[in-house]
């Protein structure tokens, strides 16, 4: 029994095998989570959390309990606070690894169920091979849990399975879709998964090893149980196992949790990129065999996508957005780490092709064209061939791996060459050109020579094919970086520009938005350079104009693959668009005369103003010639190219973002997703009309308030005719920890992200375009949109309480992100706050309200019209309608989240004394609307409790919300010594034991553990 077992209220039983084998283990950790406290601290710190655990008993005697709690921990001394809250941010943590562990033995578990026998053993077999992780293979035991949840009321087993492979092409099957139309999508699939560095990622690097460390070793125990269900032979293993995770649990507890210093631009690289490395490397050949399984059993005559139709992008360290610290030997510098990092990869797995394929000339035969290659490696590498020849004399593959190892480690020097001298500057590396790899592709066609040899003489080898398949997605470049900046720095740069050269009888941006676009464009038109060579303008202006010609040195180096996208936020207008291409061809990107550019231009649109306009910017833009031209790959027809592998961006493609964040900022979550569902559709329809193809970016964030919620179901949820076999999202925070961590995970991730798009391409319903559905959704977004602006932006007291009820002012200095909180500095606004605090203050005070406020007001207005009928027709809306199903799921999973006794006692104890009442009134406003949406949201599921029709969700957030109680009152009580000791000190009389810095780390831990317990910041 552990040390600090709480009465708190029984979570539902799991009746799966699964789920019991999750309750055992979190008990488990439970029990050892406290005998490391009380070895370490002693009783009186398990006492003291054993009270604090009082409030997670009973309803009618929660309120009593916390009351007593509040008084007591007023009374910690900051030690003690402190203590107590490391101690509940170590707990979360811990089941965080737990369940996260147990899902994924979920998803394994699902697979083996529900897929086709024959395809068990070879799927399985290469599943995990990255043994730096450790945990594949893993023995599964049946039992499932509902995270994913199918659009059809089907058999258990079927729901469980929807979202993977096995289940959509027999399912396409029975629908009877035509084969036709599954091969041309299959051919033009193409997904991309876009990671950033976005401020949301609050856990240590150092911590998230340890995280994995007791993820393998939960992993052993489960094999342990597995083999031995019945022997007391397995007793002295697992007891050594516990005790290996009791040494972890005291190592993590004695490890500071929060970050020592700010991360650099390149910390954030190293710590994004990790993900690939220890995952996402070895999982992409597993995707593509997965998806020619599947296919191959139920459309046998079908051929797959080509490997590379999952691949991945890249904002860390290109994102210029408000981060100033992203300066172009910063990108350089990070291109440089990503080729880094793939060609070490490589070099690994050739070491095991060589342990591999050692076949002799005395007993198989080799293709006359690889003995010629030999032939030419022997003469360009005299040396090596002198080191080898007798060594490998009868074995040509071998002797081949390591022609093609010394190119790779050449190629790796001449990187780290680039690297450490000035290569964003332009300074040349010289190298003989033979004796190393220029581009991905000369390594891929080596590497296709050895897999075709194989092939002609009745072989094959998986790793090999494995490795082939990582070149083609991966190249040289690893993922492929998106640059991204604010319009108005590019109107800023044109500005100066303009002033200093004298162009125009008015300032630039005087002009009417028409009058800007016709003046671009004639600029656009002449081949007479604009920028002088000396650049007499502001550090910002040289800065974006120095960016272009970073951008053009890397695709001189790197390929034109490694970074060929901008990315323009806050875009208004047609002008936003072609003051970057004029930039462009500053730098050389674009040229005049043949309508060719070599970098493709993403409009961000992102507030609801813009929105609304976005399908008109776009027509303004197809209306130019020179735009089209762009877009097409030139003025004139363009040639098909000799690359298969790494080809170029299609012709005739515009890809457009959406903003999910500020858009929910500017107007709640109900009018930001409806304006974002109508700008897909009327975006789609204005592409037509030119002929041009679509790709819609998703910049969805980690929490709802952001766009985040499950991907599988958002993206069938998609608009009908809107995907067409394309999407591009964005991975954010703590998003990519969730998904990416574990190799299972990870995998079903892609799975569900791939299956989704196939489906909503294919199987995508009519609902979206029933007309009077659409007016409803229109009422129902408007009338959202008003309420949640009355509050948020029309509200005198309301940015006062913001400030002073929540956290904000303490995320601002949580170091955890090489970019400021706020778009500029010294403003505090809500113009200027960006989106992720923003959201990250609502869930540390367990309101959420950007994700849920105003839908309650927008559905009883819908209903009071004709109460039962339009009751009736939500309900329908609720099962048959993708889009308002989706939607109203995400408000009821943060609806669950909320907890307004908590919510009420940052609002009691940290507003002044002259602003209590008012505060209470607005604050009486937020959790009437609260009432009044969970109240609507029941009758629209037909559910007596929230998440009722997702048990697994609904224990998850059970087992979190009471234990997060305690720690809540500790960061208010932190934050009032820490605002009080602030007013003291500007006072010039501080009456303190404890310095700022001690008081301010010790909020920091509470903002920590929050974050951990409620699984999302922003």
């Amino acid at each position: 029994m552990s040390r600090l077992q709480s009465n708190r209220t029984e979570l539902k039983p799991v009746a799966s095998a699964i789920g019991l084998l999750l309750q055992h283990r979190l008990r488990l950790v439970e029990d050892l989570w406290g005998a490391v406290l009380y070895d370490e601290c002693g009783q009186p710190l398990v006492d003291m959390l054993k009270r604090m655990r009082s409030t997670e008993s009973e309803p009618e005697q929660a309120a009593l309990a916390s009351e007593t709690v509040s008084r007591s921990i007023e009374e910690f001394d900051l030690d003690d606070a402190v203590r107590a809250a490391r101690a509940f941010a170590l707990y979360f943590q811990l089941i965080n690894i737990v369940e996260q562990h147990y899902e994924q033995r979920d998803r394994q578990s699902t697979r083996r169920i529900n897929r086709p026998l024959e395809n068990a053993d070879l799927a399985d077999s290469a599943v995990g091979t990255n043994g730096t992780d450790g945990i594949h293979n893993s023995t599964s035991v049946p039992g499932a849990n509902y995270l994913e949840r199918s659009w059809q009321q089907e058999d258990t087993a079927t729901e469980r399975a929807a979202g993977t492979f096995d289940w959509l092409f027999p399912h396409m099957q029975q629908l009877n879709v035509p084969p036709r139309q599954i091969q041309q999508l299959l051919d033009r699939l193409e997904i991309r998964l876009v990671f950033t560095a976005h401020p949301t990622e609050i856990v240590r690097q150092t911590i998230r090893q340890k995280q994995r460390r007791i993820s393998r070793i939960l992993h052993q125990l489960d094999r342990i149980e597995a083999a031995y269900p019945m022997l007391g032979a397995a007793a002295a293993w697992e007891t050594e196992a516990v005790q290996q995770l009791t040494e972890e649990i005291r190592l993590w507890w004695r490890t500071d949790e929060l970050h020592q210093f700010k991360p650099s631009v390149l910390d954030e690289v190293e710590n994004t990129l990790h993900y690939f490395r220890e995952v996402l490397f070895d999982a992409v050949p597993q995707l593509s065999l997965r998806l020619r399984q599947s296919l191959q059993s139920a459309f046998p005559g079908l051929k797959p996508p080509r490997n590379f139709f999952c691949r991945f992008g890249s904002w860390v360290g290109s994102d210029r957005d408000g981060n100033p610290s992203v300066t172009p030997d910063v990108t350089w510098e990070t291109a440089c780490y990503q080729r880094n990092l793939v060609i070490e990869q490589y070099l690994r797995a050739l070491k095991k092709l060589s342990d591999l394929l050692s076949l002799s000339l005395h007993w198989s035969d080799v293709l006359p064209e690889l003995l010629d290659a030999l032939e030419q490696d022997r003469l360009q590498m005299p040396s090596l061939y002198e080191r080898l020849a007798i060594r490998y004399r009868q074995e040509p593959y071998r002797l081949k791996l390591a022609y093609i190892q010394r190119r790779l480690e050449n190629t790796r020097e001449r990187n780290a060459q680039l690297s450490r001298r000035d290569g964003a500057a332009g300074v040349p590396v010289q190298m003989d050109p033979r004796a190393y790899y220029p581009t991905g592709e000369s390594f891929l066609a080596e590497l296709r020579l050895i897999q075709r040899s194989l092939s002609e003489t009745g072989l094959s080898c998986g790793d090999l094919d494995a490795l082939v398949c990582q070149v083609e997605v991966y190249g040289f470049n690893l993922a492929e970086l998106d640059m991204r900046q604010e319009s108005t720095r590019h109107a800023d740069t044109i500005e100066e520009i303009v002033s200093y050269l004298q162009l125009l009888d008015r300032p630039y941006k005087e002009l009417l938005p028409a009058e800007r676009a016709a003046w671009l464009t004639a600029e656009l038109k002449t081949r007479r350079p604009l920028i002088p060579g000396e650049l007499p303008f502001s550090d910002k202006a040289r800065e974006a104009i120095e960016t272009f010609r970073c951008l053009r040195r890397l695709q001189q180096e790197f390929g034109q693959q490694v970074c060929r996208t901008y990315i323009i936020s806050m875009s208004h207008e047609a002008s936003d668009i072609l003051e970057v291409l004029l930039l462009a061809k500053e730098a050389g990107l674009y040229d005049p005369a043949t309508g060719i550019s070599s970098v493709q231009i993403v409009p961000l649109f992102e507030t609801v103003d813009d929105l609304k306009k976005a399908p008109q910017v776009m027509s303004d833009l197809f209306d130019l010639t020179l735009y089209r031209a762009c877009l097409a790959g030139g003025f004139a027809e363009p040639q098909p190219s000799e690359n298969e592998v790494l080809q170029p961006a299609p012709t005739n493609l515009q890809e457009v973002m959406l903003g999910y964040s500020d858009s929910n900022k500017d107007s709640g979550f109900l009018s930001s997703n409806w304006e974002i569902h109508k700008a897909q559709k009327a975006l789609q329809s204005a592409a037509q009309q030119y002929g041009v193809s679509l790709r819609i970016f998703h910049g969805r964030g980690g929490s709802v308030g952001r766009g985040g919620g499950p991907a599988y179901e958002a993206i069938v949820a998609q608009p009908n005719r809107t995907v067409g076999g394309r999407i591009k999202i964005t991975e954010q925070g703590e998003v990519l920890a969730s998904k990416y961590s574990l190799p299972d995970l990870a995998l079903y991730h892609l799975e569900t992200a791939t299956t989704a798009v196939v489906q909503a391409s294919l199987l995508g319903s009519g609902f979206d375009d029933i007309q009077p559905w659409n007016e409803i959704m229109e009422e129902l977004a408007v009338r959202s949109r008003q309420h949640y602006r009355a509050l948020i932006y029309e509200n005198p007291d309301f940015l006062d309480f913001f400030l002073s009820v929540t956290p904000i002012q303490e995320i601002g200095q949580l170091q955890i992100s090489s970019r400021p909180a706020r778009r500029k500095s010294g403003k505090k606004d809500l113009s200027s706050l960006r989106a992720i605090p923003w959201v990250f203050s609502w869930t540390q005070m367990r309101v959420l309200l950007p994700a849920w406020y105003g839908v309650g007001t927008a559905l009883q207005g819908f209903l009071r019209q004709e109460s039962e009928e339009n009751l009736k027709l939500l309900r329908y809306f609720y099962l048959k309608w993708p889009f308002f199903k989706v939607a109203m799921s995400k408000v009821e999973m943060t609806l669950a989240k909320v907890d307004l006794q908590v919510a009420e006692h940052y609002v009691r104890e940290l507003a002044a004394p002259g602003d209590l009442e008012r505060f209470e009134r607005l604050f009486a406003q937020i959790a009437g609307e609260y009432h009044l949406t969970r109240d609507l949201i029941l009758q629209i599921t037909g559910y007596e409790h929230l998440l009722d029709g997702d048990p697994e969700l609904q224990r998850s957030v059970q087992l979190r919300n009471a234990s997060i109680v305690p720690l809540g009152f500790l960061q208010v009580s932190l934050l009032k010594r820490l605002r009080q000791y602030t007013q003291q000190a500007a006072a010039g009389a501080i009456h303190f034991r404890y310095s700022k810095e001690e008081l301010l780390r010790g909020a920091m831990l509470t903002i920590n553990g929050i974050a951990a317990g409620m699984r999302n910041t922003g």
